[in-house]
């Protein structure tokens, strides 16, 4: 909406959108005018905020079970300054006009910060274990901690494919049924996670010798990660495929096919710095599919900014800027739940309001980085 006028009240909820004519016609005389465009606040679907103290510790282009064994080996950090670095994160993600995240948890250590944050969350609580005697154990826990992080708003989601049991996605798939959870997934981040499913070969096995797990009881499906697990879940409940760098046109098919509930969330920085690849994103567009973006960890990325995101997107597949907005903002506030909050700049909502600038190319309008929050 060209020179188009939000009417703000002091706690950010609109009162009106206008229209420039809508608004002279009012006879409106208090206006502040800025120069780029005005768009709801952003939603970060995927983040792992307790991993933010491994801001470039880890190098790049390792290969996710390189990239896995490194984030294990160098985890560890006291309690200080894990905390102190995700406040960083935090307080980095709200100015740059980040307003709800879904944020991987595998520990209690975030709630403290995500209470009195100024963004909303939904915390994942990931439930990993691939042995399957372990499951109703690790469940166990896993629903201590979701009671615990109380009153804020939490499912429990299998970490991977390749790190949970069928008894352990038995187990997960009952807890979010009876809750009607959300559930979110790390999906065909590489090449060898479906290598792993269809031939029990490949870099995976050597993951499970460091971590000494003994996975003599599992047989190679002869099909793809996606084609193997996404049975395994629940289709009547809201689901995040996440990164899906090496999904194809058969697992998209797949996917449409048995599970109407999918999003699948893109984080091309993150997929950049494990992989040094991005997802075929013309099969997603060509499919019809829900997309939403997120930012991965500061252990993946350089910042956690989906304006950076949506940057990478736009330099690699030319997707027009408002195709990339739909997916930073109202797809995302869709699969959290939140879209009579967030989302989109409509009456009623507080959506926080981002300034976002770009430059004309040729008639397209280009991101050029550059984010103000201003509500």
């Amino acid at each position: 909406m060209k020179e188009g006028v939000i009417s703000l009240d002091d706690h950010g909820l609109i009162l009106e959108v206008l229209t420039a004519a809508e608004a002279k016609s009012k006879g409106i005389q208090d206006l502040k005018f800025y120069e780029g465009i005005l768009v709801p606040g952003f939603v970060n679907t995927h983040c792992h905020l307790e991993l933010s103290h491994l801001k470039g510790k880890i190098a790049k282009h390792t290969g996710l079970p390189g990239f896995v064994e490194q984030v294990i080996r160098q985890r560890q950090a006291s309690d200080e300054e894990v905390i102190d670095a995700m406040e960083i994160a935090d307080r980095d993600m709200y100015a740059q006009g980040i307003v709800a995240v879904g944020d991987i948890s595998n520990k209690l250590i975030s709630k403290e910060v995500k209470e009195i944050s100024g963004i909303y969350y939904h915390t994942f609580i990931e439930a990993m274990g691939f042995n399957p005697e372990k499951a109703v154990d690790i469940m166990e826990a896993a629903k201590v901690m979701k009671k615990t992080y109380q009153p804020l708003n939490a499912s429990i989601v299998p970490h991977a494919p390749y790190s949970v049991s069928d008894n352990l996605f038995a187990e997960i798939r009952k807890e979010a049924e009876e809750n009607q959870d959300l559930i979110s997934i790390h999906n065909q981040e590489t090449l060898e996670e479906n290598e792993f499913f269809e031939h029990k070969s490949g870099s995976f096995l050597k993951l499970y010798e460091f971590l000494g797990l003994n996975i003599d009881f599992f047989k190679a499906t002869g099909k793809t990660s996606l084609q193997s697990y996404l049975p395994k879940l629940s289709p009547a409940l809201k689901t995040l495929l996440v990164h899906n760098t090496m999904s194809n046109r058969a697992d998209l098919d797949f996917a449409k096919a048995n599970h109407p509930a999918l999003y699948w969330c893109l984080c091309p920085n993150a997929n950049l710095y494990i992989e040094d690849k991005l997802p075929e994103l013309p099969l997603f567009l060509e499919a019809g599919l829900k997309i939403t973006l997120g930012t991965d960890s500061l252990a993946s990325n350089d910042q956690l900014s989906i304006v950076e995101e949506m940057k990478t997107l736009q330099q690699h597949f030319q997707i027009p800027l408002s195709t990339l907005l739909s997916w930073a903002t109202i797809n995302g506030a869709e699969f959290l739940g939140v879209e009579d909050r967030f989302g989109s700049l409509a009456i009623g909502k507080s959506p926080g309001i981002n300034l976002l600038e770009f430059v004309d190319k040729d008639g397209e309008m280009w991101i050029t980085g550059k984010i103000k929050r201003l509500a």
